[in-house]
């Protein structure tokens, strides 16, 4: 009886081990987001990302700088979350509402006003607590200003080891010109992507026939899907959330290779650092004069489909 006990435990443990190998490791990363400041598209990229929640290990979700967004309106997107996770749970290993309520952090509440960032903000300091305590990358993108992540920078730049960064320049860069010039100028080994217009593929050209348009796909496969669908659909009632770029760079492709193709753009390297990225310049990837957008707007039909899917699990009956 015991030797049938003991070979039952082995058989049992190879099948859990075999299980564990089988699942594809979650991504390590932080949400810097600006949501509930002056663009609603934040809200969209906050639920699409909830939406993929179960393939990362989500460290934190830290409200940036500029304007008015704070942590509550992250904790508005969670609570949502909160009412669909019991049909997310069924289709994936999503995490907990109250362990992301609990790694939601308020960052800065203002830009950089000197050339070098002052104190340390309680997101800046949960970025370098996070960081210390990576053995892979742990990615941060960033959806509003930079500058939590250039205090953290600056007080323990002994973290850029550890750390990737993917971020949505343009408009950010604009309202905190100072965090992004000193990461830039004093801290030129950062491996990090600038993204200034490759995001523009998000909603600018692709496919967009049939309900795959940027209307049309909210319409019919977001409106009144679960509670975040519906918080989506009233924050913006079509496709911008180019914050969801960084995060369709980490779900489809290479994230090692910045060069490569993937649903997050492919982007060109400068001579400026060895690790640093920007958008790809070449004529033939531009759309409507925004460089590098059609590497992820010929995506368009694919990545829409492929959230389409999610999504069909919070339809209207599946709680039943």
């Amino acid at each position: 009886m015991n030797k049938i006990k003991s070979l039952f435990i082995a058989f049992s443990l190879c099948f859990i081990i075999t299980i564990a190998q089988a699942q594809p490791e979650k991504i390590p990363v932080i949400i810097s987001t600006d949501i509930g400041g002056s663009d609603p598209d934040d809200y969209q990229s906050m639920v699409h990302f909830l939406m993929y929640a179960d393939r990362f290990e989500v460290k934190g979700l830290i409200s940036s700088p500029p304007h008015q967004g704070r942590k509550q309106h992250i904790e508005e997107v969670l609570h949502a979350y909160e009412k669909d996770y019991p049909l997310l749970k069924k289709n994936g290993d999503f995490p907990r509402p109250a362990q992301l309520l609990k790694v939601t952090k308020q960052g800065a509440t203002e830009v950089q006003q000197r050339d070098e960032p002052g104190s340390l903000s309680d997101g800046a300091a949960w970025i370098i607590r996070q960081s210390k305590k990576q053995k892979s990358p742990l990615w941060i993108l960033v959806w509003g200003s930079i500058t939590d992540v250039a205090q953290a920078v600056h007080h323990e730049p002994a973290i850029k080891k550890n750390i990737r960064v993917y971020y949505i320049g343009s408009w950010n860069t604009k309202q905190d010109p100072k965090a992004r010039e000193y990461l830039y100028h004093q801290h030129p080994d950062l491996w990090w992507i600038e993204n200034n217009t490759t995001f523009r593929g998000m909603y600018m050209g692709g496919y967009q026939e049939e309900d795959f348009g940027n209307e049309t796909f909210v319409a019919k496969h977001v409106k009144g899907h679960g509670a975040m669908g519906e918080l989506f659909w009233q924050k913006k009632t079509k496709i911008k959330m180019t914050d969801t770029s960084s995060l369709f760079y980490l779900l489809n492709g290479d994230p090692d290779n910045p060069l490569s193709e993937s649903w997050g753009g492919s982007f060109t390297q400068t001579d400026h650092g060895p690790n640093y990225y920007t958008d790809n310049p070449g004529d033939s990837l531009s759309e409507n004069g925004r460089k590098g957008a059609k590497t992820i707007n010929r995506f368009r039909k694919e990545f829409l489909q492929d959230w389409a899917k999610r999504m069909a699990w919070l339809e209207p009956g599946n709680d039943l």
